[in-house]
């Protein structure tokens, strides 16, 4: 569990910031931001179309209070009064469309917040607008996995057998501790053997060579639980399902279709009742995989 820096308090002796009114200014509308998200998020998960998506809108809505209050408290021991709190940005009412709204106005929250705590005196200011931003980035990546867990795919990449890594995984109905490590294992093969091909066939690409890396850590990380539970380690066939991709788009569409499987297919393990180390793994594995699909998203918009 994280902790919650939201719960301590200003000092008694706060040294006020010389450029105050500004800063002042600038906390009032992350808290008309903060109070229009909340009331957005509410829409949003009213609107989810799975109960997953509707429990992760009101965990990200969550954190949105837990900031409202902070800056709240903040802005009161400053000023000695009360804020306003006034919703300032139209959320739409289409599900996609709010996703997609949320996606952006998050990306914008992490670098206003950043901007507060660099021009902020106070350590504590400083301390809680950054933990903010960390949290809006975070919530940025969500949305993102949100968005194109609802979109229409574009045409498969890449040549995967449905009854292999984490297709195979999903079309499972009877899921046991040793299918899911196997799945996982050949999963985060295939994605190993995918990014291996597309650097042979362009030459470097940091984002990829990057998450090539990580990928080599996620194999490791599964090899110890296969190795503690004493399950046999399955052959790596990942190299005949991986195609080359035709252009560099092409390669950041495969990471984007390769990742969004892949945290599917973490998010079902994790409705199990498993073992703490394993739900420990998967949700390590899964959170990185949210940050890879921000990756290529970026990468594919770039090239588009």
């Amino acid at each position: 569990m994280q902790p919650n820096y939201d719960n301590y308090h200003l000092p008694a002796q706060y040294n006020r910031p010389a450029n105050q009114t500004h800063l002042m200014n600038q906390i009032q509308t992350a808290i008309h931001a903060e109070y229009s998200a909340i009331a957005c998020y509410e829409k949003l998960a009213s609107l989810a179309p799975t109960s997953f998506a509707k429990q992760q809108i009101l965990e990200i809505q969550q954190d949105e209070k837990r900031h409202l209050e902070t800056f709240t408290h903040i802005y009161t021991r400053l000023t000695h009064k009360q804020p306003t709190y006034q919703i300032t940005e139209s959320c739409p009412d289409n599900y996609d469309a709010g996703i997609a709204f949320a996606f952006k106005d998050e990306q914008g929250a992490v670098d206003f917040y950043l901007d507060i705590a660099d021009q902020a005196e106070d350590q504590y200011i400083k301390e809680r607008f950054r933990r903010a931003a960390a949290d809006e980035q975070n919530h940025a990546v969500w949305f993102l996995y949100l968005l194109h867990s609802t979109s229409k795919k574009p045409p498969s990449c890449y040549r995967q057998n449905e009854n292999y890594g984490a297709k195979g995984a999903l079309n499972d109905p009877n899921l046991t501790l040793i299918s899911m490590l196997t799945y996982a294992l050949q999963d985060e093969y295939l994605a190993q053997a995918r990014y291996n091909t597309i650097l042979e066939t362009f030459g470097y690409i940091r984002t990829f060579a990057q998450i090539q890396e990580a990928e080599k850590r996620h194999i490791e990380a599964l090899l110890t639980l296969f190795d503690r539970y004493q399950v046999a380690i399955p052959e790596d066939a990942s190299a005949k399902f991986v195609t080359t991709p035709n252009n560099i788009k092409a390669a950041y569409a495969q990471g984007v279709e390769g990742e969004i499987d892949n945290i599917s297919m973490y998010e079902k393990f994790l409705t199990y009742t498993i073992p703490a180390d394993m739900q420990t793994v998967f949700s390590q594995l899964r959170n990185a995989s949210l940050n890879h699909l921000q990756a290529f998203e970026n990468g594919l918009a770039r090239h588009s």
